[in-house]
């Protein structure tokens, strides 16, 4: 079986780390790190994703004669020497720990929302002869980077419908599944998909990518699926019938899922002829069968601007089908149906969208949504400012200290010391980790020398990033950022 380019934990790390071994100052025992967003375009993150990178690549041994002959060669090839590579201190590992590294990280629980400029995991070599290993690691544990980040703006937009919601739904029973991920063709690669769908069903219920839930249930204790998706059409599924026979197209769509849930693509051609002369009139009667058999319809519009479109869909569906008025004075379409808009989703666009439907008179409930490329390609570390920083070295039996302080660029200082943080009122701090009690602290032991010992399920994740009141808040961050 094709296992991919690396499957080497020697390999996962930029090649200047290969020498950095004979970089630190002689006496040094011990070098202690943490990772944290120090800002970023969303006041908090919501922290997810560090625990399949440690199942994947840190568990178990993962040191072996054939690892450290392999990264040898290439990493003495790559630096054209043969005295670059520390050969000496894998094989220490290999003989002293039997391959497992030996190396402590703390780190929050995940689903943890934490506000940005907060530690979120540290991590420490156990064994002296070592601590170059720390740093080792950054290249591979910074990558949590994205499936946080993926997790923070999911939710982010789950904040913005429970906000839109509170304003003119009556309630929040369907929430979990309003945005769907599409976004697995469009990820850079399967890996990306995988981990970038899990995070996404930290906050939803509902997704067309089948490779987050794949990881979720191999990495996150995940019996049965934690995402289901409805069945849709496509443009394939239409154009392929011809522009003269759309019509049965789309009443091949509710004859063969005839009461069940599905969705049907509108804009293969003419989507004011779709909605008002097919859905509106020629299938009239068969849509409203198959809402008496139990079946929903979604209006999918895929073209045009999002917010003009979708007001536009909702007012010639509620002129043929009818609505009623909730308790707060919204206009809500028949249980049955919905307008799904999948095409132009991103934090800005949804918050423009649901402000428009609250303006114009409709229950924000009446639309779902699904984004792709939004969620899991147009961001980058940065997004969240992620970064992976030493501020603690043991040298010559004393503690020193760590930290960087660029003059050009405030927001890069770093913090110094060992670090804990703590939770009081609602409210993360990072303080020095001797201000407070290992009680106190939030950081737990997550691995230590080879070693899982913190599994979190995905239902106590779900539990912690649960978007339960209005954040106003979320607003300001959107506005006055680019983010698309």
């Amino acid at each position: 079986m094709d296992i991919g380019p690396v499957n080497n934990i020697i390999l996962l790390a930029d090649c200047y780390k290969v020498a950095h071994h004979r970089l630190y100052p002689p006496g040094t025992t011990t070098l202690y790190s943490y990772f944290e967003s120090r800002g970023g375009k969303f006041p908090y993150t919501v922290f997810f994703g560090l625990q399949y990178i440690l199942k994947r690549w840190l568990v178990g041994r993962v040191v072996t004669e054939e690892v450290i002959q392999e990264a040898k060669e290439i990493f003495n090839a790559t630096h054209m020497n043969e005295d670059t590579f520390n050969e000496e201190g894998w094989n220490h590992i290999l003989k002293k720990h039997g391959g497992y590294l030996p190396v402590r990280i703390k780190a929050v629980a995940e689903g943890s929302v934490v506000p940005t400029r907060n530690v979120l995991f540290t991590v420490e070599n156990t064994d002296p002869a070592v601590p170059w290993l720390t740093q080792y690691l950054e290249t591979i544990l910074v990558q949590t980077w994205y499936p946080m980040t993926v997790a923070t703006i999911s939710r982010v937009c789950k904040q913005l419908l429970y906000n839109s919601n509170e304003r003119t739904s009556d309630d929040q029973s369907l929430l979990s599944g309003s945005l769907s991920d599409c976004g697995y063709r469009g990820a850079s690669s399967l890996e990306s998909a995988a981990v970038g769908g899990a995070a996404h069903l930290v906050n939803f219920t509902i997704t067309q990518n089948i490779a987050g839930t794949c990881l979720l249930r191999k990495y996150y204790n995940v019996h049965g699926v934690p995402g289901y998706a409805n069945i849709s059409s496509e443009h394939s599924t239409v154009t392929t019938w011809g522009r003269e026979e759309e019509s049965a197209a789309h009443r091949n769509v509710m004859k063969t899922f005839f009461g069940r849930k599905v969705a049907c693509v509108v804009d293969s051609y003419d989507i004011w002829k779709s909605i008002n002369d097919i859905f509106c009139g020629e299938l009239k009667d068969i849509v409203l069968q198959h809402k008496s058999e139990g079946g929903t319809l979604a209006i999918r519009p895929d073209s045009g601007d999002p917010k003009q479109v979708l007001l536009k869909c909702l007012d010639v569906l509620g002129k043929e089908f009818g609505t009623e008025k909730n308790s707060k004075g919204y206009k809500v379409l028949p249980s049955f149906m919905k307008v799904l808009q999948a095409d132009g989703i991103n934090c800005k666009s949804l918050a423009a969208i649901l402000k428009a439907m609250e303006d114009s008179g409709w229950a924000s409930n009446n639309a779902v949504f699904g984004a792709g490329a939004a969620i899991l390609q147009k961001i980058d570390r940065d997004t969240q400012k992620c970064a992976y920083k030493c501020s603690l070295a043991v040298i010559d039996e004393k503690e020193r200290e760590v930290f960087k302080q660029p003059i050009a660029d405030p927001g890069k200082h770093s913090k110094r010391g060992r670090l804990a943080l703590l939770y009081k009122n609602g409210v993360y701090t990072t303080v020095k980790a001797s201000e407070c009690t290992t009680k106190q602290d939030h950081l737990e032991t997550v691995y230590e020398n080879g070693k899982l010992l913190k599994d979190f399920s995905l239902e106590e994740i779900r539990e912690r990033a649960q978007v339960t009141s209005i954040d106003t808040e979320i607003l300001k961050f959107i506005e006055q950022d680019s983010l698309q």
